[in-house]
């Protein structure tokens, strides 16, 4: 099998390497930029192209070396259902998670649904008490969120994170939902595969935070009980069940004393994955 990776750096060695190991060729895409980069010297054979997010040429490159599978790696194309439906219908293995389940995640206010449908534990919604957060749904990095502790500043806080979530991510709609003091960030890593099984890799701890970026990554978390890991790793699996989840996958939570609640979920392997290596 020859894999192409769609994606460079970092991440487009390690899938190159681990394609190695198994027995697969591999391909890799670049950009005039790259054209001298370690990912495209270290595949089996490279394709230029013009950008890593035009999905049509990713595929195209695909074709042109005979390619097998695409693995989207993380950022750029990963999370977007349409390119997973592209190479599908392209007649090409798609190692990652199905475009349903990616569309079902995307966006917060159907994710929470989701969540709720599969029992596990959500932040009340509304304004019942302060302070609270209005959070874009289409939204990741912060971005369209603004907390809210008086009343008075409610409405002008909404209509904030709507212009910047309709700037950022072409949608506006935004939520309320609880906003908890002094929390933690933690996340469980998934896996599922095509026979409907899912498991779990534990969690990293991730609430150390620059503007709402992660800095530290750790597992275990110092701040998880067993009996909180097995329940929040017991939600994470079952709302990778709930969505027939395929692939690497992160469920993240936020975490006060010993309640957990769902963040989001991100449908695909993230940077963080190798500290799960480390310890599993």
């Amino acid at each position: 099998m020859r894999i192409l990776v769609a994606n460079r750096g970092e991440i487009a060695c390690r899938v190159f390497r681990t394609a190695a190991r198994l027995g697969h060729q591999s391909a890799a895409v670049f950009t005039e930029p790259d054209r001298g980069a370690l990912h495209t010297r270290s595949a089996d054979v490279a394709v230029a192209i013009g950008s890593y997010l035009d999905a049509d040429q990713v595929i195209a490159a695909a074709r042109r070396v005979s390619a097998d599978a695409i693995h989207p790696g993380y950022g750029f194309l990963s999370e977007n259902p349409d390119f997973a439906q592209a190479v599908i219908d392209a007649g090409l293995l798609w190692i990652g998670p199905t475009p349903a389940s990616i569309r079902a995640m995307a966006l917060k206010v159907e994710a929470k649904a989701l969540a709720e449908r599969a029992g596990v534990p959500l932040l009340t919604s509304g304004t019942d008490r302060f302070p609270v957060l209005v959070k874009a749904s289409a939204g990741g990095g912060g971005k369209g969120m603004r907390r809210v502790d008086d009343p008075a500043d409610l409405e002008e806080a909404v209509a904030a994170a709507k212009r910047e979530a309709a700037s950022a991510f072409g949608d506006d709609t935004v939520f309320i939902e609880r906003y908890l003091e002094h929390a933690r960030h933690v996340e469980v890593q998934v896996f599922g595969d095509t026979h409907g099984n899912v498991v779990h890799l534990f969690e990293r701890e991730c609430s150390i935070q620059r503007r709402h970026q992660k800095v530290v990554e750790e597992s275990p978390s110092p701040g998880v009980t067993p009996e909180l890991r097995e329940q929040m790793t017991s939600a994470a699996v079952s709302l990778a069940r709930e969505i027939g989840y395929v692939g690497a996958g992160t469920v993240e939570f936020m975490v006060a004393g010993d309640e957990f609640f769902f963040l989001e979920m991100n449908t695909r392997l993230q940077v963080e994955h190798p500290v799960t290596e480390a310890i599993t």
